[in-house]
């Protein structure tokens, strides 16, 4: 899985000139490039604009700041170029941060390889500097990949349901990938076990953690996908290759809103790391933010990565 996601990243990287949400007026943080992008992977891992301003206070229209939750592999400088920078002109109070560093962090800015209910501690933490510092009841989360599935710990085993108004996922490995077939292949093959070991050994739990079927999703599932307080959007692309199958993505629950991306925009063949990157995908989570429009439908243009 690393080797797949480290090379969606780049790729991504490569393809950001891309846009997200209709034009403003004017930008206090424009939209990152693929200068801008590759920069802050390698020299800001822990800065974005438009996110971390402690002084942000939220509006009567935007009363919930909004957590970004970057993916595995990825670090927020990266991860968030496009829609830090377009909530914040939107006016939210925008925050983001790294998790799951392990030594393996040290080669190349890359987090969210640590186990995953350590990293849903150090969400809880974050969270809690957010909401005494805005003075907010609760925060929105959008979290993209892994970063979209852990914060689903966070809220049902670390109280965070009653800090969550509303959570996200871009392409969340929320029930896990098969990796295009290759987890199964390697349980009936008895090598499932040494690649997961490899996987701990070189510092990166959290990569066998997302398999489907996995110890650890199994049990953080077993009491059903959601909890009673937060509202749950899931936003999935069928062009999807490292969410196998896509529909992993999606959440069952009293308040779970899954969009598949290809319902609204047929056209749109972004792939897994593009979702953060994708005009429809931004559109949707501003409009799932609210005010909400009912029905919504994207425009369908700016789309992100085939990656």
């Amino acid at each position: 899985m690393i080797r797949t996601i480290s090379r969606g990243l780049v790729a991504g990287l490569a393809a950001l000139a891309l846009t997200a949400a209709p034009a403003q007026a004017a930008r206090r943080y424009p939209v990152g490039d693929l200068k801008t992008a590759v920069a802050n992977f390698f020299v800001s891992p822990d800065a974005v604009a438009g996110a971390n301003d402690w002084s942000c206070r939220p509006s009567r229209a935007h009363p919930y700041p909004v957590v970004l939750v970057h993916g595995t592999t990825s670090n927020l400088g990266s991860a968030w170029v496009a829609l830090a920078p377009t909530l914040a002109d939107a006016g939210f109070c925008v925050y983001a941060f790294n998790y799951g560093e392990t030594y393996s962090s040290l080669f190349g800015h890359l987090y969210g390889l640590g186990e995953i209910s350590r990293s849903a501690a150090t969400m809880s933490a974050f969270v809690d500097r957010v909401l005494a510092a805005t003075g907010a009841a609760r925060v929105d989360v959008v979290g993209h990949s892994q970063g979209g599935m852990m914060p689903n710990y966070y809220i049902k085993r670390l109280g965070g349901a009653a800090k969550v108004h509303t959570m996200i996922g871009l392409a969340p490995t929320n029930h896990g990938t098969t990796l295009g077939g290759l987890v199964d292949l390697g349980r009936t093959f008895h090598v499932l076990g040494l690649v997961n070991g490899a996987y701990t050994l070189i510092g990166a739990p959290a990569e066998s953690e997302q398999e489907e079927g996995s110890p650890f999703q199994t049990a953080l599932f077993a009491d059903g996908d959601t909890v009673p307080g937060p509202r749950y959007v899931v936003i999935a692309s069928s062009r999807d290759g490292t969410v196998t199958p896509y529909t992993n993505s999606f959440l069952k629950g009293a308040d779970v809103t899954d969009i598949l991306l290809q319902d609204q925009c047929p056209g749109d063949a972004v792939g897994h790391v593009g979702l953060s990157l994708d005009g429809p995908a931004i559109q949707n989570v501003l409009n799932a933010l609210g005010p909400a429009t009912p029905h919504f439908q994207a425009d369908c243009t700016g789309y992100g990565p085939e990656f």
